[in-house]
């Protein structure tokens, strides 16, 4: 939701702190700022914008010192207005703070505070812990009690960065994630691993409940209690690091290219690790999928593709979890997909699935992220970074492991590893079409709705879609099981209506005929995805031939390729949508 990260080291911080604020400006780009440390005095400056944008009007990077803290922002509370940009100062201005999540008791704190005598400057949630801060050092001359006193008072989910004017840095987690990197010299504090990963592979995980104070002498680690604690460093991956845009013009179109390589990268698992983790569902009693947005519409799939081997098990969108959790037990097995692995729905529907016994699998694109380490097996999509806001990569990596997972659990001897060179090669006809489905971008960029039908495995597919579309180019659009539009959704359509219909030469294509004929009839214009031409389509995107179980895999991207080209026609950002963020971690 958003990026905070802080740096304490030999270097010039400012510039430290922007190259890091762009790594991971996916999380929030409502507005940027950052504050240094110099001689003893807090400097800082911010503004709503892009960090690229903000940078060049503000000269962020000039800011002097070897200690910062910096932030973008996806907003919360408060409007998108300069002085609601983050870092917040305490009164004084010797203590500012970054922060990511939300403070669900900051009215009371805030109407505390200001009876104390503070004065507040935003409307945000994240002043208060500047407040705080400030107050308990006031009263304790200790950096460390202040940061405990402070962490025990808020109510929520939070990861916060303070900066002291007497060199020292600081932070706190409590369900959002924040990561200590560990160079030579040199310390970082983020919210991803992105924020640092150019300059050092070390990085030391805090657990919920972690405080971390970094002074000219040393690191120490306590809990919320006060107890000193340890934290082990781990190495990570450089190749995560890899984040450029390369030859394409926005990252989400690369990563849409990349799924050539990612989807077929996605079934390169430790062979024991998987076979613990199907064994677990096909050894369950109840088996419950849960997932947020993009991978809402993979359990929708992994439904479908595990009743093919005769397991069966329901899904439950992850923001719906908590009015359904009583159907679990100790024989339940909940499994949740998420690309980040922070989602706080998500996140929230895994702790409310141990608190009722239950065993906790996931799928994951980050194996450091907190879903991974509080679950009882994970298994990683290997796709890479996805710093393009809308999915596209990682959902087709979570199709692909999920036929995986189901291959072996129906103990099948022709399923999706034996077609990996067929999926590569399909997946790169498919991406030929790129200059096609430009075309008929331009042909319906005027349209104001869109719908998208699709039968059975391509019903889920419709919906990503539509998302995706939505999401993109900001233009209405709504996925629809093919065989209820006669239900209702038909009253919708009109000569004005543009429908795009999944419609491979399956065994679903027959009835997909007699709907597509229907609203033909009624003056619609079709955009037919097919492996197999019809004059009924007005525009055709043709599709290699493939395997019935595995059309997913390769007829959502021309629905990605799609969006990305009408969020082009109509002059929105791709990478960026607009009150969207990469990882919701707020409810």
């Amino acid at each position: 939701m958003c990026s905070i990260i802080g740096y304490k080291g030999s270097d010039h911080a400012s510039s430290v702190l922007i190259e890091g604020l762009k790594k991971m400006e996916y999380r929030g780009y409502d507005s940027v700022g950052i504050a240094t440390i110099k001689s003893g005095k807090l400097l800082t400056r911010k503004g709503v914008g892009k960090v690229a944008e903000v940078n060049k009007s503000l000269r962020l990077d000039e800011l002097p010192g070897k200690l910062g803290i910096g932030h973008t922002r996806w907003a919360t509370h408060g409007g998108i207005v300069d002085h609601n940009a983050h870092p917040h100062l305490a009164c004084n201005s010797t203590i500012a703070v970054v922060h990511n999540g939300i403070i669900e008791n900051y009215d009371e704190l805030k109407e505390e505070l200001n009876r104390s005598g503070h004065k507040f400057k935003s409307e945000t949630d994240s002043e208060v812990i500047a407040h705080l801060l400030e107050e308990y050092f006031e009263i304790t001359r200790d950096i460390r009690l202040s940061m405990i006193f402070t962490c025990k008072r808020l109510v929520g989910s939070f990861a916060f960065v303070a900066v002291f004017n007497s060199s020292t840095l600081c932070g706190a987690r409590y369900d959002e994630p924040l990561i200590v990197g560990v160079g030579n010299d040199d310390y970082f504090l983020s919210s991803d691993i992105l924020g640092f990963l150019n300059h050092t592979d070390k990085a030391i995980f805090l657990d919920n409940r972690d405080i971390v104070v970094i002074n000219d002498s040393d690191i120490s680690f306590f809990n919320f209690d006060g107890d000193k604690i340890s934290r082990k460093i781990t190495q990570v991956a450089w190749e995560l690091g890899d984040a450029d845009k390369g030859k394409y013009s926005h990252y989400t179109l690369k990563e849409i290219h990349e799924q050539q390589q990612t989807i077929v990268k996605s079934l390169e698992q430790d062979k024991k690790n998987l076979e613990n983790f199907c064994n677990v569902i096909a050894e369950a009693k109840n088996i419950f999928i849960t997932g947020s947005g993009t991978s809402y519409h993979s359990a929708l799939l992994a439904k479908q593709i595990l009743s093919k081997s005769k397991i069966h098990v329901e899904t439950i969108m992850s923001s719906e979890f908590q009015y359904s959790s009583d159907m679990l037990d100790e024989n339940s097995v909940l499994l949740a997909i998420s690309q980040s692995g922070e989602t706080a729905d998500v996140m929230e529907s895994v702790k409310a699935a141990k608190d009722m016994g239950a065993k906790v699998l996931s799928i994951v694109n980050i194996p450091t992220s907190s879903l991974a380490r509080l679950s009882d097996s994970y298994l990683e999509v290997n796709c890479g970074p996805e710093i393009g806001v809308a999915a596209t990569k990682s959902f087709t990596s979570q199709i692909a492991l999920l036929y995986y997972v189901a291959d072996i659990i129906g103990r099948k001897s022709n399923g999706i590893i034996d077609s990996k060179e067929i999926l590569t090669k399909s997946v790169s006809e498919v991406l030929e079409l790129d200059s096609q489905i430009e075309r008929v971008a331009n042909q319906i960029k005027d349209s104001k709705d869109v719908y998208i039908l699709g039968r059975s495995f391509h019903y889920p597919v419709s919906l990503e879609g539509a998302l995706k579309i939505k999401e993109l180019s900001y233009i209405h659009a709504e996925g629809m099981a093919a065989g209820e539009l006669k239900h209702g959704p038909l009253a919708l359509i009109d000569n004005n209506s543009i429908v795009i219909v999944i419609h491979p030469n399956d065994s679903t294509y027959s009835d997909t005929l007699s709907n597509i004929h229907t609203i033909k009839s009624r003056g619609a214009k079709i955009v037919g995805i097919s492996n197999k031409r019809n004059d009924v389509y007005d525009y055709q995107i043709i599709i290699p031939t493939i395997s019935e179980f595995l059309y997913p895999l390769i007829e959502v991207i021309p629905l990605q390729l799609l969006a990305y080209y009408l969020s082009i026609c109509n002059n929105a950002n791709p990478d960026y949508p607009r009150n969207l963020a990469k990882s919701v971690t707020v409810k």
